[in-house]
C-alpha cells in the first residue's frame, strides 16, 4: 500500500529540517491464523506495488511477490526468502524487486515473533543490549550559523551524536569544511559528529555531484582534524576500489557505506575490497532481517561495525533496533528527525529517545503496532 505524506524533499538552499519521503511504501502480510506482519520499505512505492501484484509472466523468474507467498507457511522464513528470490529472479535481484523481498522478509519475522510470543532479537539468537545510542540524522544547513543553530537544537533534545548529510554538501570543498567546523565548534569535543557525503545530487537541475577521489582524500584530512567519527556513502555504491583508495588515507576517521546495496555478497565485497569500516545495510533494501543477520555475523568475524540505515518510520526503526540488539558490538541507531509527522507517528506506540538512547522493543515480533486508522486516512493505493 502507498501512503501520501504530502510534501517533496527540502530545498538544499534553505536552513530547514528534511520533511521526509514524498510517499511511504507499507507491506502487510496476513495469515489464516489472524496474525499480521508489517514492514515499511524505502523504495518508490508505486513501483513496489506493481511487484506485489504483477500478473504471472508464465514461468519462474517472472512472477509476483504475492504468487511467491500465497498459501505458504510464514514460519519457513529462509525457504520463503529463497523462493521469493527465484520467483523475481529476472527483475528482482537488485533494486525495487529486492527491496520488496526485504519488506516481505521483515513482515515474516514480525509474524514469527508474534506467533511465538518473542521479540525478533530473541529469534535472532542474542539480545546483547536493551538500549542503543541514537544519532540525529539530518540535512546539512547551507551556512555555518545555520549549522550551529541546528546542533544546538539537537543537543537540547538530548542527542549525543549527530549526522549531517546531503543538502549543499559535496560541491565546494571549502564550504564543506566550514560547515563541519561550525558544527564541531557548537557541539564541543564530546559529541559524536558524522558526515554523509551523498553520491548524487538532489537538485533536479544537476543530479550528478561529481568529485574526484583526490578531493575526497583532501577532505578526509580536514574531517580527521575536526574529530568526525565517520564519512558515509560519498562514492558510487559499487565503487569498491574508490572506497579502498580513500581508506588508505584515514587513521581515526571511519568510512561507512552500504545503504543502497543488496545481498550478502555486496556487503562482503564492501568490507574486503572496499575496506569500509562500518557497513550500513538498510533492512528494507538489503534483503531484510535474514540478510541483515548474515551481515551482522560478517562484521563480527572481521571485527568491523554495522550500523543499519533506518531513515523511515518506527517499523524500520524497530527492525533496526532488533538487529542492533543482536550485534555483538553496536554503535548507533539512526534516528529520523524529519518533520513529517506521519513517519514518526505511524505506530500506536512511539519509540522514545531518553538521554540519547532508544530502547529495544520488548513486545512480540517488531514490538510496535501500526495505527491502521492512520493508514486508511493517508492511503492512496
Amino acid at each position: 500500500m502507498v501512503l501520501d505524506t504530502g510534501k517533496n524533499y527540502s530545498d538544499p538552499s534553505q536552513a530547514a529540517e528534511a520533511h521526509g519521503v514524498r510517499f511511504i511504501s507499507l507491506l502487510k502480510i496476513s495469515t489464516d491464523a489472524g496474525i499480521t506482519g508489517w514492514s515499511d520499505i524505502e523504495t518508490q512505492p508505486h513501483v513496489g506495488k506493481s511487484i506485489v501484484d504483477a500478473p504471472s509472466g508464465g514461468q519462474i523468474g517472472f512472477e509476483s511477490l504475492r504468487a511467491a507467498l500465497l498459501g505458504e507457511d510464514p514460519l519457513e522464513r529462509e525457504r520463503l526468502w529463497q523462493k521469493m528470490y527465484r520467483y523475481l529472479a529476472y527483475y528482482g535481484r537488485q533494486g525495487a524487486g529486492m527491496q520488496m523481498i526485504s519488506g516481505a522478509d521483515i513482515a515474516l519475522w514480525d509474524i514469527a515473533g508474534k506467533a511465538l510470543g518473542q521479540p525478533i532479537c530473541k529469534l535472532l539468537g542474542a539480545c546483547y543490549r536493551d538500549r542503543v545510542k541514537a544519532y540525529a540524522s539530518t540535512l546539512f544547513r547551507p551556512t555555518p550559523d545555520a549549522m550551529k543553530a541546528a546542533v544546538a537544537e539537537y543537543l537540547k533534545h538530548g542527542f549525543r551524536a549527530i549526522k549531517f548529510g546531503w543538502g549543499v554538501f559535496g560541491r565546494d570543498l571549502d564550504l564543506d569544511i566550514a560547515l563541519v567546523r561550525a558544527a564541531r565548534e557548537e557541539a564541543g569535543p564530546d559529541i559524536d559528529l558524522m558526515v554523509d557525503g551523498g553520491w548524487y545530487g538532489i537538485a533536479y537541475a544537476d543530479p550528478f555531484r561529481p568529485r574526484p577521489l583526490r578531493d575526497w582524500i583532501r577532505l578526509v584530512k580536514a574531517l580527521e582534524e575536526l574529530n568526525v567519527f565517520w564519512l558515509e556513502d560519498f562514492l558510487h555504491p559499487d565503487n569498491y576500489a574508490g572506497y579502498a583508495a580513500v581508506s588508505e588515507h584515514t587513521t581515526t576517521l571511519r568510512l561507512a557505506a552500504g545503504e543502497q546495496l543488496a545481498g550478502y555478497e555486496a556487503f562482503e565485497r564492501l568490507a574486503i575490497e572496499g575496506r569500509v569500516d562500518t557497513l550500513q545495510p538498510d533492512l528494507s533494501r538489503c534483503g531484510g532481517i535474514t540478510v541483515g543477520k548474515q551481515i551482522a555475523d560478517l562484521v563480527a568475524r572481521r571485527q568491523i561495525n554495522c550500523v543499519p540505515h533506518a531513515w523511515l518510520t518506527d517499523l524500520l526503526k524497530a527492525a533496526s533496533l532488533h538487529l542492533n540488539a543482536y550485534l555483538m558490538d553496536s554503535l548507533y541507531l539512526e534516528y529520523n528527525v524529519s518533520s513529517a509527522s506521519l513517519l514518526n507517528h505511524l505506530c500506536e506506540e512511539s519509540i522514545p529517545m531518553v538521554d540519547g538512547t532508544v530502547p529495544v522493543p520488548t513486545g512480540p515480533g517488531l514490538g510496535v503496532t501500526v495505527n491502521e486508522r492512520i493508514v486508511e486516512q493517508y492511503r492512496v493505493l
